[in-house]
């Protein structure tokens, strides 16, 4: 095969570029404007365009050279396919790659389908490529691995490529149908060891290919910089175009495209040069370019809507057909008849000759738009506008979005001063439809049919409309985390039309980028709460959260288990120096030692109001603790709780701590040391910080901290001191046992003493102690409201002396946790007389004992018949589920 004159035939490809169907490949090739679109692979958004990314041009030649006979490129409309194949062609007949095949033969199958009757491969070849002699034809064909077959436009295929749908043939001079030699030839039947690059979108006949798949993607934001950079002689105007495309679109993800790129820069350059507006929403972009399109052809208006109205009726047919192109004879149907030479304004089309002529759109989303107009300029149908979204909702994508902007007087104007205007009636249908099902929507809890309704809003672009839809009973504190990068443009346009949201809640975002965390930047200062927990995000996209915040209203932050790190934190302090919030979730974020040094400069700030600090289970050690504790001698510094549960600190830690909470300067109130080895040492360090008149402590959680009865003297001698005001206290999974525990009570008995809360859950408690704690509760001094006393093994006759202290009249009790006390039916009698008596009690624990279904009767009795009680939990009791019945007549007890 002559290169010379395969790179001739290529370069002298007739057509021209059109703003619907995009530049030509060949020019786009020639004049150096080629980008080679992005695959799967090599999907990186925060990179730049010069990184080495695997692209589409490097993934078929890489997979064609590890000796693959076929590769698949799968990808949607105007991604660059055509084009990648075009430059394919032109660098091996210009010697620059693929030059172990001898010859490249290039179809598509919009041209393949107007072929009819039977032809062998041979004449097949050298009807397409006439510029083959057909004497070297066979001696060509005679070595097919030397041979690379180019399929273009496969889901354009017309009948199936089922081989068992087809009798393959193998002699390439055997006459058959073209999609029977299509099908041999990718089968492998006929020149076996060939090689084929097949384009395709998504369609079903990908079943019948094997080979390498590449995922074609289109443009990510580094090629799509590039492209406008060159597309834009003026680095002004590119700039212009680059900044409105990304944060003002809604469609930004339609932009992956390369044609449809070249389509809006080509909007944008005419309007720039008539000083126009630029287009806000997908809507109003769609407008421009009919608009732009009609006036080409320089019609009256009748004309003008004859032609939409027979292209809207093309536009259904297509969608609920699953047709992809039409015949001209069924162009004519739709009232095209009069205007066939305009068609190619509007649509693609292929054939040589005019009995053979298909005609398609260049792209769906201008198809649908087309209905979206045609069905408001109908005056001749009555079809209501849910009958029309219902018959074609399986098909259409953006059909309800662009009817929404087209009903906003000011989106649809420049089209009436073309087609006249829409029809009222209709606009007036699609708006009160639009307004109940949006309210309806917004009541549920479906994400992904509340970011549709956000979508319509935006293409609606009326603020009143928005505070209208959005009423007090939608729930929009639901999670709106992994959203694409137009749905955030969506829901950042709805929340700053309300002006604030209670709550931003992005839970389990997987990958927060830079862009999708620049979009969302101005809700996130306009929300009370934002909720991140269980979320990635980038380091751009921590760089917005922090500007955000540092000129927002945010009160509550919540990055649990995002494993932020100490690098991104020390981002994210830069914004939290200078900001409103008062409670941070850090909560399983990787942060260490070095972290802390950042959390000083945020605490010790004069505008900080951190009031509440979560830092559970990070590494941060005693010297991160100590570190901490130096803020906490800082007039400015507002902490009031602070959480530490699992962050491998020790005593030596504590005498910082004890120190900082008498300086004068803490506010601290809470301190939790859940699962620390603090030791009795630690807890002896802190003891004498609660004695101090200076000392705010009110809760303190030991809870797993390998305490030991030794501390219990400390503790008593800290609860009898006349500054403590510690009401709250948990020692749970300690080795207090009977000795420790009786020390505690003899301090609970202290008049004055303010402990509201105790837990002493696993601690090897004994009856003797609990017969202590239910005189302390009896005492008439006591304050206690909540005891955690479950997990020790007393048995009924133990537990018996606190339902004798329930049913006193001085006990204050409201919470009491008893599980896995041992008990037996045998203490539901004194149980039920105590909860009768009591005149506080709300909430009794009884899980993992063993009470059978002989108890429930009277179980369910008292609980229906108390005021008081809200809660009792019998889950893990010996129950049958002949029992489950009457349990559930009472709603107050979980089992």
């Amino acid at each position: 095969m002559d290169k010379d004159s395969v790179l001739t035939h290529i370069l002298k490809s007739e057509g021209m570029s059109t703003l619907l169907g995009g530049e030509l490949p060949v020019r786009v090739i020639k004049n150096n404007n080629y980008i080679s679109p992005l695959t799967s692979e090599g999907q990186q958004t925060d990179r730049n365009v010069e990184d080495d990314l695997p692209s589409l041009d490097r993934a078929i030649l890489t997979a064609l050279s590890d000796e693959t006979k076929t590769v698949i490129l799968a990808g949607p409309e105007g991604s660059g396919k055509t084009t990648a194949l075009e430059k394919l062609r032109m660098d091996w007949a210009t010697g620059e790659h693929l030059q172990n095949f001898s010859s490249v033969f290039h179809f598509r199958f919009r041209e393949l389908n107007s072929l009819t009757g039977v032809l062998s491969l041979e004449t097949l070849l050298q009807h397409h490529h006439g510029h083959v002699p057909s004497e070297s034809m066979p001696l060509l064909l005679q070595k097919p691995e030397d041979v690379l077959f180019v399929f273009d436009d496969l889901d354009q295929c017309r009948t199936s490529l089922d081989p068992s749908a087809h009798t393959l043939c193998s002699d390439p001079t055997q006459a058959a149908s073209v999609s029977c030699l299509v099908a041999s030839l990718l089968n492998g039947s006929l020149l076996k060891g060939a090689g084929f690059v097949v384009a395709t979108r998504q369609t079903e006949g990908l079943k019948f290919l094997s080979g390498t798949r590449v995922e074609v993607l289109g443009f990510l934001k580094p090629q799509r910089e590039a492209y406008i950079n060159g597309f834009f002689t003026d680095p002004a105007a590119a700039n212009k175009a680059r900044t409105h495309m990304e944060k003002t679109l809604g469609f930004y993800d339609i932009c992956t495209s390369p044609r449809f790129c070249w389509t809006v820069c080509s909007v944008y350059k005419s309007l720039m040069e008539a000083g126009a507006k630029l287009p806000e929403t997908l809507c109003q972009l769609c407008v421009e370019i009919l608009v732009l399109l009609i006036q080409t052809l320089s019609l009256n208006e009748a004309c003008n809507r004859e032609i939409v109205l027979a292209l809207g009726k093309m536009a259904s047919y297509c969608l609920l057909d699953e047709h992809s192109s039409c015949t001209q004879e069924q162009l004519d149907s739709f009232g095209f008849q009069k205007f066939l030479t305009s068609a190619g304004v509007f649509l693609q089309v292929d054939g040589d000759h005019s009995d053979r002529r298909v005609f398609s759109f260049h792209s769906q989303l201008l198809q649908e738009f087309l209905l979206a107009v045609s069905f408001f300029l109908d005056k001749a149908s009555s079809e209501g506008v849910e009958k029309m979204l219902e018959k074609h909702k399986n098909h259409a994508k953006f059909l309800d979005l662009l009817l929404s902007g087209l009903s906003e007087p000011l989106q649809r104007k420049p089209l009436e001063t073309l087609l006249g205007k829409l029809n009222a009636d209709r606009i007036m249908d699609f708006k009160s439809w639009f307004k109940s099902s949006s309210q309806a929507t917004l009541k549920e809890c479906y994400k992904d049919r509340h970011h549709r309704c956000f979508h319509m809003l935006l293409q609606a672009q009326n603020e009143s409309l928005v505070k209208e839809i959005i009423t007090p009973s939608a729930r929009i504190g639901i999670s709106y985390g992994d959203l694409s990068l137009q749905d955030y443009a969506a829901l950042n346009y709805v929340i700053t039309c309300l002006g604030e949201m209670e709550q931003l809640n992005l839970y389990n975002t997987r990958n927060l980028t830079e862009e999708q965390a620049e979009m969302l930047a101005p809700t996130m200062s306009i929300s009370h709460k934002i909720n991140l927990s269980s979320s990635t995000l980038s380091t751009g996209a921590v760089r917005h959260l922090a500007s955000a915040l540092s000129r927002g209203i945010t009160k509550e932050l919540d990055l649990s288990n995002s494993r932020l790190g100490d690098e991104k934190f020390k981002i994210l302090c830069a914004g939290l120096k200078d900001c409103k919030l008062r409670t941070l979730n850090l909560l399983t974020c990787r942060l260490t030692e070095a972290g802390c040094e950042d959390l000083v400069s945020v605490l010790t700030s004069a505008t900080s109001q951190l009031c509440l600090l979560d830092i559970r289970f990070s590494q941060i050690g005693d010297q991160g603790l100590v570190k901490l504790c130096k803020a906490l001698h800082s007039p400015h510094c507002k902490l009031q709780e602070l959480l530490t549960q699992g962050c491998d600190l020790t005593a030596a830690s504590m005498e910082a701590l004890s120190a900082a909470v008498c300086s004068g300067q803490s506010e601290l109130r809470k301190v939790d040391l859940t699962r620390n080895t603090i030791g009795d040492r630690g807890v002896e360090a802190l003891c004498k910080a609660l004695q101090h008149p200076l000392c705010k402590l009110q809760s303190l959680n030991f809870f797993d901290c390998e305490l030991t009865a030794a501390c219990c003297p400390h503790l008593m001698e800290a609860l009898m001191s006349e500054h403590c005001s510690l009401s709250e206290l948990d020692l749970s999974v300690n080795e207090l046992g009977q000795e420790g525990a009786l020390l505690l009570c003899k301090a609970l008995r202290r008049p004055g003493c303010p402990m509201e809360k105790l837990g002493l859950k696993r601690c090897e408690l004994t009856e003797s102690v609990f017969k202590e704690l239910s005189s302390v509760l009896r005492s008439g001094t006591s304050q206690l409201k909540s005891l955690i006393a479950g997990i020790n093994a007393v048995g009924d006759q133990g537990v018996k002396h606190l339902w004798d202290a329930v049913a006193h009249p001085s006990c204050l009790l409201e919470e009491l946790d008893v599980e896995m006390t041992n008990l037996t039916d045998a203490c539901v009698e004194d149980m039920c007389a105590a909860i009768r008596a009591s005149k506080t009690l709300k909430s009794l624990e009884l899980r993992n004992n063993s009470l059978t279904d002989a108890s429930v009767p009277a179980l369910v009795q008292v609980m229906q018949d108390s005021d008081n009680m809200l809660e009792m939990n019998l889950k893990y009791n010996d129950f049958s589920e002949e029992v489950f019945d009457m349990l559930e007549e009472c709603d107050k007890i979980r089992y």
